[in-house]
């Protein structure tokens, strides 16, 4: 992160801990636990959209394109005043951000915002955004083209970079928030239902109390 620009060295009379969190591939996530710089922050209540009301734009739709945005909240500085807040503890001695970590309370707020100016003239109309989640969708192929031609080119002009491996362009199919979604509407995701499919039927209260958590 270092090389990458992310961070730089501090001085900070703050410190938050380092803490690593086991991803489902095996792998360690790197994280900074800022439970106490959170709780002193003012909440930024800017508000994200509404899953239904965001599945329902979708409706009639044929085609969709899924735009990942590279490392999304590290592509937003941190004001220069506020970066001693985010120094973190390492063997090394202290580090803080150049860049927005995902840990902030306020992180996806600032992100929202950032997006929704970015794309309010095609918010519902032909993109679909939920954070980082940015869908392109059209009801005709040639119409599809036209519109990823000009989400690509605000992101472009922004200086956003792009994910290309998780990227997915011109597709019948997409998954999004958990659905899945096609030309013939929105069902939940199979992979996200499989789980309670597949537990066994219940013979008593305990059971039941199991299956609902």
């Amino acid at each position: 992160m270092l090389n990458k620009g992310v961070i730089e060295p501090s001085s900070s009379p703050w410190a938050s801990p380092v803490v690593l969190v086991k991803k489902k591939d095996g792998t360690w996530r790197f994280c900074v636990d800022y439970r106490h710089l959170n709780k002193i922050t003012r909440k930024d209540l800017y508000p994200l959209p509404r899953i239904d009301d965001a599945l329902d734009c979708l409706h009639g739709a044929t085609y969709f394109s899924s735009i990942d945005l590279r490392s999304g909240y590290w592509q937003i500085s941190v004001d220069e005043m506020d970066r001693e807040k985010t120094a973190f503890i390492t063997p090394d001695g202290l580090y803080q951000f150049k860049v927005m970590p995902f840990e902030l309370c306020n992180a996806p707020a600032t992100f929202e915002r950032m997006m929704h100016s970015l794309l309010r003239g095609y918010k519902w109309s032909t993109c679909l955004r939920y954070l980082d989640d940015v869908i392109v969708f059209s009801s005709t192929f040639d119409s599809h083209l036209t519109d990823l031609a000009a989400i690509l080119a605000v992101f472009r002009t922004a200086g956003l970079q792009l994910n290309s491996k998780k990227s997915q362009f011109g597709r019948r199919q997409i998954t999004i928030l958990g659905h899945l979604v096609n030309a013939d509407g929105v069902q939940p995701d199979p992979e996200k239902i499989r789980a309670v499919r597949s537990f066994p039927v219940p013979h008593s209260t305990s059971d039941v109390q199991s299956l609902i958590g």
